[in-house]
């Protein structure tokens, strides 16, 4: 009868490691070149784009509590400050 190896010319099933590992490496290599492009991408954005900064939330929430009279406006004004430094 025959051998497979013999059919294959002496490289096996997938026509020998490079045949079938080869392919996989590249889709493996150009994977990680394009997720670390994407991560020096949101490194150099910021990596908060549409969301919005926490100073600026805690601002908005004490300008609320103030108009509705929860912190007088001296307390208001402290804050305020010591937010923005």
């Amino acid at each position: 009868m025959w051998n497979a190896n013999e059919m294959m010319g002496g490289f096996g099933w997938f026509g020998g490691s490079g045949m079938f590992l080869g392919p996989v490496l590249m889709i493996g290599f150009w994977a990680l070149i394009i997720y670390l492009f994407v991560l020096v991408i949101r490194w150099a954005v910021g990596g908060t784009a549409g969301t919005p900064s926490t100073d600026s939330s805690a601002l908005e929430l004490l300008k609320e509590r103030f108009a509705r009279g929860e912190i007088d406006e001296r307390e208001y004004e402290d804050r305020k400050r010591r937010l923005l430094s």
